[in-house]
């Protein structure tokens, strides 16, 4: 049987060709559009838990609810004693503290005066003790445009397009201006010891990095922090075990009306992070639903079509005595055939593009430019072993569900009618 329905598909051509190409077409997108998909979201998770939230942070109260403005009069203080608590009750993590900080770059003429300014947003980590690996989780090695990446006190990097903005090299000295944890006034002249590039624009423009040390000193922070990151150290942010390390943090400090008192977040909750982990997760589901939609609406018109052309050959089958369950079964047996046929090669074509864009990647740094989220300027898809199924499935669904709606017109031929149709 299986060998009659193939030569029957290959012999007539018309009946079996648009309804490959169709499930093909559809696979094939299904299949590319979910490894980019699944590998923007791997990059724009990563990307952002390096450089802004941790897989897990730990904040003030007071500074989660006024965050935005960077208040580092709200900051965490007495961190050497929490860090010791965090790695003793979470050892799946490593913890690194960062101070985040706003001020002026003023950059002096010859004579001292002042020549050029601009604003900065100084991000202070461990660079100098080597007992944290923030220098590789912040990619500065690969990063680096030119100069060498801060080796003693009173270094700072800084972004390529503000040192561009500002006609800084390394070598140059700039002075800081802002104001301390107290309020007050605060100066420092600092060496630039080199120029980063990440690629995107929103870093590039205003970033200052500088070791946690020299940012304590600055603002009068001893022993302070903003926040403290945690990194898992599977390296893979996993959204429902840092929920629950978030929620047993959390309940030490729970009822406590302390504006001070430590909390804990994890990626996902941060608003505009976790809204769009969730939009961007639900718009996978919904793309693959549409898909078997719009497909078996497709199928089951091609299916009426096909139907109408064979409708003598279904008229002859039925005179001679077949049943209408055979004719219908038989239908469905060739939708099978034609949908996994379709499916396999719509399958190799999205696997072969998400492999593709994997190593090669998408340049999107001119949709970027501006906004408040950390996104990757190169886009690459991912693949796994799951993308084999997620179109391969419904493209053979779409077929079958088309054919068997389309096939129904077959109950409604009457055998009394036949003998005078094939006269005619």
């Amino acid at each position: 049987m299986i060998k009659f329905i193939f030569t029957g598909l290959l012999r007539d051509k018309s009946r079996s060709l648009l309804p490959i190409l169709v499930i093909m077409i559809g696979v094939f997108l299904t299949v590319g559009m979910t490894g980019y998909i699944r590998g923007f979201i791997e990059d724009f998770v990563d990307q952002n838990a390096r450089l802004q939230t941790g897989h897990v942070n730990v904040v003030t109260k007071a500074y989660a609810q006024n965050e935005s403005l960077m208040p580092i009069d709200l900051a965490l203080l007495g961190i050497d004693t929490l860090m010791k608590k965090l790695e003793t009750d979470f050892p799946g993590y490593t913890w690194s503290p960062r101070i985040n900080f706003g001020g002026m770059l003023d950059v002096p003429d010859e004579s001292g005066e002042s020549k050029k300014q601009g604003p900065v947003m100084g991000m202070a980590v461990d660079l100098l003790s080597g007992k944290t690996d923030e220098i590789n989780r912040l990619n500065l090695h690969t990063a680096l445009a030119e100069g060498h990446i801060p080796e003693a006190s009173g270094e700072v990097i800084i972004g390529e397009e503000l040192a561009r903005k500002l006609d800084l090299h390394p070598g140059d000295k700039v002075t800081f201006i802002g104001s301390t944890m107290e309020g007050s006034l605060t100066f420092r002249n600092f060496t630039v010891s080199g120029t980063i590039r990440y690629g995107v624009r929103q870093m590039d423009n205003v970033i200052m990095l500088l070791d946690l040390k020299d940012a304590q000193a600055l603002l009068d922070m001893e022993n302070g922090a903003t926040q403290i990151l945690g990194y898992s150290k599977q390296g893979v942010y996993f959204d429902e075990e840092a929920a629950r390390t978030r929620d047993a943090f959390n309940k030490k400090y729970a009822g406590s009306g302390d504006q001070f008192i430590p909390v804990m977040r994890s990626l996902s909750d941060e608003p505009t992070l976790g809204y769009y982990l969730t939009y961007i997760n639900s718009f996978s589901g919904l793309m693959i639903f549409i898909l078997i939609v719009i497909m078996s609406i497709v199928l089951w018109n091609a299916g009426l079509l096909g139907g109408l052309r064979r409708y003598n050959e279904f008229g002859i089958r039925l005179a001679m005595g077949e049943e209408k369950g055979h004719v219908y079964k038989m239908l469905l047996y060739e939708a099978l055939f034609t949908g996994i046929i379709g499916s396999v090669f719509g399958t190799l074509l999205g696997v072969a593009l998400t492999l593709f864009l994997q190593y090669k990647g998408i340049d999107i740094s001119g949709m970027v430019q501006g906004g408040a989220m950390i996104m990757p300027n190169i886009i690459r898809a991912k693949f796994s072993p799951d993308l084999l199924s997620v179109g391969f499935i419904p493209g053979v669904a779409a077929m079958v569900i088309g054919t068997m709606l389309s096939g129904i017109a077959i109950f409604k031929r009457e055998t009394a009618k036949l003998i005078k149709e094939l006269e005619i």
